[in-house]
Parts: C-alpha cells; sequence; structure tokens
C-alpha cells in the first residue's frame, strides 16, 4: 500500500525514517509560518491570522499532492523572494491591490500546469548539462548555509564590506554556534535524526539565553474567508500583469528547477542519464500548488530547498512530503507553540545540510575549464546573488558564451540556446 500510495521502496528507507525526515523538513521551513503573516499583513485587507491559515493549507495542499502524485520528499509551502516580490514590489512598489496579484499568481499557476503537460519544463531540466547540474546542487548548499547562517545572526550586513560576523558571545549568535557544534558531534558518531535533535535541543537551549521564547501551546485555526479567492480579473491584459506574471513564473520556475535538481542529486534520484525520476509530477505537483494557493490567498507555492534536511535524514518518498503536511495540519491548532521556535535553532540543520549539499561537486571535472568555469559560476552566484535561479541563468549563459566562443558547438543543444537567449533578455528587460 505504502508503495502504491507514496512511492515507498523497503529497500532503501524505512517508515520510521521517512517520519523523522518529514518532521525534520518542516521544523526547517516552518518559519514561513511566522514570515508570511508579519509580511502580508502590511497590506490593507489581508488579516495576519487569515494568512497564517492560508499558509498552512498551501502548504498542505503542496506536499499532498508531492506526496501522492510526485511520489518525491519534498515540502512545499509559499516561496520566500516570491512574497516579497508579491508584497513590497506588486503591492507597494507598484501601487497594485493584493487581489490584483493573487489574481497574477492564479494565472502563473495555470500557466505552469500547461507548461508541465506539454513538457515543457522537463525539458528544461533535461537540457541543463550534467555538470552543471552537479553545481546546482553545490550552489544550493552553500544558499542555504548562508541562510541559516543570516538568519541565526551569525552573518549580519555590513555597510562598507555588505557581509560580517555577527556578535557571538551571546544571544542568537551564540545559540546558533552551539547548535551548530552540537548536531556536528552527534552527525559524526552517526546518532539517528541528529538534525531533528540538533533543532529541538537548540530550541531548548535557547529558553536561558532569552532567545526562545515561549508563546503559548494551541490557538484556534483564523478564518480565510477575507482574502479566499479574492481575484481582480480587472486589468488583466495590461502590460503590467504581463511582466509581473512573467517574473512570478520566471522566478518560480528555475527556483524550483534547482531545488528539484540540486536535492535529487543528493538524494540519488536520477537515472543514469542524470534525469530526476518523476520529474513531470513533481512539476505538476507544484503547479497545482501554486493554482490551488492563490485561490487561498497567499503568494506562490514552491518547492522548499529545506527539503534537502530531510533528505539528509533518509527521506525518500512521497511518504517524507505527507509527514510535512500532517506537521502542518497539526501547526494549525499549535501554532504559538510552532512560532516558538526561534531562527538561530534552525541554523545548525541548515548549515550541516548546506555542507552535505556539496557533495556532487567532486564529479565535476575541473581540469576541463570549459565545464568548471560554467560551474562555478553556477554555485557562487547562487549565495552572492540570493537567488537559485540567477546562479542557474548566469551558469547557463555562461555555459553557452564559453563553449561556443571556444567552437564547442557540439556540446550545447538547441534548447539550451534558446535558454541562454531567454536569459539575457530576462536581465536586460526585468
Amino acid at each position: 500500500m505504502l508503495k502504491k500510495l507514496f512511492g515507498f521502496n523497503p529497500k532503501q528507507t524505512t517508515v520510521k525514517t521517512e517520519i523523522v525526515a518529514g518532521i525534520t523538513t518542516f521544523l526547517t521551513m516552518s518559519y514561513i509560518l511566522a514570515v508570511n503573516p508579519a509580511m502580508f499583513s502590511e497590506l490593507e485587507g489581508m488579516p495576519a491570522g487569515a494568512v497564517f491559515t492560508s499558509t498552512a493549507l498551501a502548504a498542505i495542499v503542496g506536499c499532498l499532492a508531492m506526496a501522492f502524485w510526485g511520489k518525491l520528499p519534498f515540502g512545499l509551502a509559499p516561496g520566500m523572494g516570491l512574497n516579497a516580490f508579491f508584497v513590497y514590489t506588486v503591492c507597494l512598489g507598484m501601487g497594485y491591490s493584493w487581489q490584483f496579484a493573487l489574481t497574477a499568481v492564479f494565472i502563473e499557476g495555470l500557466i505552469f500546469i500547461v507548461l508541465t503537460l506539454t513538457n515543457v519544463r522537463e525539458a528544461i531540466v533535461n537540457a541543463i548539462p550534467k555538470n552543471l547540474k552537479y553545481a546546482i546542487g553545490g550552489g544550493i548548499g552553500l544558499f542555504i548555509a548562508f541562510i541559516g547562517l543570516q538568519s541565526g545572526g551569525l552573518i549580519v550586513d555590513n555597510d562598507a564590506t555588505l557581509v560580517a560576523l555577527g556578535d557571538i558571545t551571546s544571544g542568537p549568535a551564540l545559540l546558533a554556534l552551539i547548535g551548530i557544534i552540537i548536531t556536528g558531534v552527534m552527525y559524526v558518531m552517526n546518532i539517528p535524526a541528529a538534525i531533528l535533535l540538533g533543532i529541538i535541543i537548540t530550541m531548548i537551549i535557547g529558553i536561558p539565553f532569552g532567545v526562545t521564547e515561549f508563546q503559548g501551546i494551541m490557538s484556534h485555526p483564523h478564518s480565510i474567508e477575507p482574502i479566499f479567492c479574492k481575484f481582480q480579473f480587472d486589468n488583466i491584459f495590461s502590460l503590467d500583469m504581463l511582466v509581473i506574471v512573467f517574473t512570478f513564473l520566471f522566478i518560480d520556475l528555475f527556483d524550483t528547477v534547482g531545488t528539484l535538481v540540486g536535492v535529487c542529486t543528493k538524494a540519488k534520484l536520477l537515472d543514469k542519464n542524470g534525469n530526476i525520476y518523476r520529474i513531470k509530477e513533481a512539476f505538476m505537483a507544484d503547479s497545482i500548488a501554486t493554482t490551488a494557493g492563490a485561490m487561498l490567498g497567499t503568494s506562490t507555492t514552491t518547492t522548499y530547498v529545506e527539503s534537502a534536511t530531510g533528505i539528509s535524514q533518509g527521506g525518500r518518498s512521497g511518504l517524507t512530503a505527507f509527514a510535512v503536511a500532517v506537521c502542518f495540519v497539526v501547526a494549525l491548532f499549535f501554532s504559538p507553540l510552532f512560532l516558538s521556535i526561534p531562527a538561530a535553532a534552525t541554523t545548525p540543520a541548515l548549515v550541516i545540510v548546506g555542507l552535505l549539499m556539496l557533495e556532487p561537486i567532486v564529479k565535476i571535472p575541473f581540469g576541463d575549464y570549459s565545464e568548471s568555469i560554467p560551474a562555478f559560476i553556477c554555485i557562487i552566484m547562487m549565495p552572492l546573488s540570493y537567488s537559485i535561479s540567477n546562479g542557474i541563468m548566469l551558469g547557463m549563459i555562461s555555459y553557452v558564451v564559453l563553449n561556443v566562443l571556444c567552437g564547442k558547438f557540439k556540446k550545447i543543444t538547441p534548447v539550451m540556446y534558446v535558454l541562454a537567449v531567454l536569459f539575457v533578455l530576462k536581465f536586460i528587460f526585468i
């Protein structure tokens, strides 16, 4: 039954391992339950309580779709970056209503369904050169480690150098540092569920530190009636709507591609040609989640890079995604408890997983500079530009340009040429 429902293979994993992996993934991505309500409540007519519920419901829909349809161990929820574009660019910057922005997300979801059914998204993934796929995994590793260090206060803003070391002698940064050491020791000692235990132990240690603030245990879910299906179809054929939809589409497409390629490479969920198993089903789950999320009243729902934490704990099937969905259901009723988890407690998980995600780069032939230079650009630009999609686009542009100028035309497929041109146009006009 588990094999039929979730693609569960008892030769690869166990039920216990899958559940622990799902809980771990949830804990590292649960910050979205706090971030989304705080961000969207800046828009008049979007109460924080309703946004909290819609965020959890969108995640539940996405994870269930991935569990039963995709049968892959990925968690989904409204994406970071895409929610900021929704609130601060489309609504507060361009002056459009949140209803108009939700309509753009809904249209994006419908377009994604069409692109998935016509195999366009699958063709894009399969067109990425093998060594760039290895680079994507490594780049994501550096990126999520950087996110973890930043959220834990170990890395802070600096006007002169952009980034600097935070105050590691007290507060969240010290707690995060202690958590990294504890989690690292457990990982070296091969203690089961080391990453999950690291999050819990770090959270508990944060209580006397004054970092973990207990906010209660249970509360009733808030109604989503104020934001449910509040679409505004006026001006949907305007140039601004075209640009907004295209931007949502572009960012989500390549963030999702990067996440799936990077995490699947780490999990060895690739066939002998380096293609992802059930990629079409995974994209369809992502498309359904985005469309449903817009109806529920939140921004683009996407596959989370933090799924790598569950993968590192042994998650290999849709049962992991199902466990993530159950955790979000529980969170609806225990929101104060889950919101008590400080960002510093998830820092160790993201840092350790960042290290584990670097493993595929050893397969890159660094002596072949036509392969290694684009791969390095892809890896380094993800954390430095704070974007998975930017890293992929710059890596693919450099791959095409470098190999064309060196006369290595046969290495480049027609799809790669098209993508490189589209990426250049994207950087010029958007």
